[in-house]
């Protein structure tokens, strides 16, 4: 009876007033207690396997139908790499595009995101194809969108991209016109943005401006392509990125070498990861195979990833949160870890019972409970142990 007038009341408030209660949303509860929220907009998010954020590119091709079918059933959440499809189809935008198209067709609930840079000025997409060294010989009104290098005079380079000038309103207005129009016309759910450091190397004396300008370029970047697209920000946590973070969805914690995760900056990352959900934003945590880093790369690296994996998801499962992606690769290419199976990630995993505890006030060693899996690590001697239930 209790049910009927429930339901009588939701009718009369559809029919007679137009009104539509509010249905209850989806949460979850974080480690420390609180409860997250996600925005309507966000993928899809379950603790039922390791939850998994992929991205990728190649230059020369497109995914096969059944690289897709690989990819597609283990995550809800993906961005195309910056020169994605450019060789086959002329530029990044339109790899992106087919991409999205092809991954929502196999899993119509996966969110993908297209990739801009905000300090270097690759070449990949139609929007940016003429800042090459002959591009701007024959468009030199480009050059004031770029840092000139004091000390040669000639236009700063990084690995053969020029460099963006963060300083100049009417560049970062281009900038944020040309982002919000690729997501646009790739079709993607919201968009990457890499290098939040506005190339202040070049001019340390102006991080400070360049700090806030690039906050403000990110700020007007969310409006523009609307309130219902995902900002993804690189590293977005660092302190030179004080002023990006606010208007961020989601975070990368981008540590592609085992020299970019000691103890310390684990600890404070998980620190940072329930900052992250306590303020309702996404994480992503990015492991590279221990040992195996940028320079070190080995040939026998899809055998190396898997006998490292352990110690990578167990750093990873100590301190994920409610919308906690790990994405695990030696690089950013689709050789470099996207196609190859781990089973360890498929297993059931489960709800975790709380947060993790540190076995000592000083120690380097933290041990988790979830549904179906008991997590230690010692991240001072890079040991780990799952075990599944």
């Amino acid at each position: 009876m209790k049910n009927t007038k429930i339901l009588i009341t939701l009718l009369f408030c559809v029919v007679f007033t137009g009104f539509s209660p509010a249905i209850s949303q989806v949460t979850y509860k974080n480690s420390d207690g609180t409860v997250f929220v996600p925005k309507n907009f966000y993928p899809k998010f379950s603790w039922e396997t390791t939850p998994q954020y992929f991205m990728f590119q190649d230059k020369n091709r497109l995914l096969t139908p059944k690289e897709v079918a690989f990819i597609a059933p283990r995550t809800d959440f993906i961005c195309i790499e910056k020169s994605h499809g450019k060789k086959r189809l002329g530029s990044a935008e339109l790899g992106a595009k087919e991409e999205a198209k092809a991954f929502r067709k196999a899993n119509p609930d996966i969110k993908v995101l297209f990739y801009f840079n905000a300090a270097y000025a690759w070449t990949y997409t139609s929007y940016t194809k003429d800042f090459s060294e002959k591009g701007v010989e024959k468009h030199p009104e480009l050059k004031k969108f770029l840092i000139t290098n004091k000390k040669t005079g000639k236009l700063a380079e990084h690995f053969g991209a020029f460099c963006y000038d963060l300083l100049n309103p009417e560049f970062r207005e281009w900038w944020v016109e040309t982002v919000a129009k690729g997501v646009r016309e790739s079709g993607c759910d919201g968009v990457f943005i890499d290098q939040m450091h506005g190339n202040s190397r070049f001019r340390k004396e102006d991080k400070p401006e360049i700090e806030i300008a690039m906050g403000e370029m990110m700020a007007a970047l969310k409006e523009k392509m609307g309130a219902d697209k995902i900002l993804l920000g690189n590293n977005a946590n660092n302190k030179d990125a004080g002023y990006v973070y606010p208007v961020c969805d989601a975070v990368m914690f981008e540590n592609y070498s085992a020299s970019r995760y000691t103890k310390e900056s684990l600890l404070s990352e998980w620190g940072d990861m329930l900052k992250n959900a306590k303020e309702g934003k996404i994480s992503v945590f990015r492991l590279g195979v221990d040992g195996a880093g940028r320079g070190h790369i080995k040939p026998n690296m899809p055998e190396l990833s898997k006998e490292k994996l352990e110690f990578a998801l167990a750093c990873y499962l100590i301190g994920a949160e409610p919308y906690s992606y790990f994405m695990y690769s030696w690089g950013w290419k689709l050789a470099t870890g996207p196609l190859v199976d781990y089973p360890e990630l498929q297993k059931p995993l489960g709800e975790p019972k709380g947060g993790y505890i540190r076995t000592t006030s000083e120690g380097w060693e933290f041990t988790r409970e979830f549904e179906h899996a008991s997590v230690w690590v010692n991240t001072e001697t890079r040991e780990a142990k799952i075990s599944w239930k």
